[in-house]
């Protein structure tokens, strides 16, 4: 029960942070950053250039400092319990 209601905890965290990201704007500023770069690099001092980089860099490490990059992905059943696996089929293709 502990655990779950870590995991369910956690979650709500997250969502919550994801809200407050989503409100700066940080990953629309990355977005833009990004697109700015692509239409202008040719001719961007290379000072701008680099302070564009450097600003989009710092706001991925915030993004990734509080919403990290999700290892595992847990699947459930119905109403929470484990999914029964009826069957595995395992097929050996031979390349020609």
């Amino acid at each position: 029960m502990a655990a779950t209601n870590a995991a369910k905890n956690r979650q709500i965290r997250q969502d919550a942070l994801r809200e407050q990201l989503s409100n700066k704007g940080l990953v629309q500023q990355v977005l833009e950053a990004a697109t700015k770069i692509e239409k202008q690099a040719g001719v961007m001092e290379s000072s701008e250039l680099q302070a564009l980089k450097t600003a989009a860099e710092l706001r991925l490490k915030l993004i990734n400092k509080y919403l990290p990059d999700l290892k595992a992905t847990e699947l459930t059943g119905e109403g929470g319990d484990a999914i029964a696996i009826a069957e595995v089929t395992r097929r050996v293709i031979q390349p020609e």
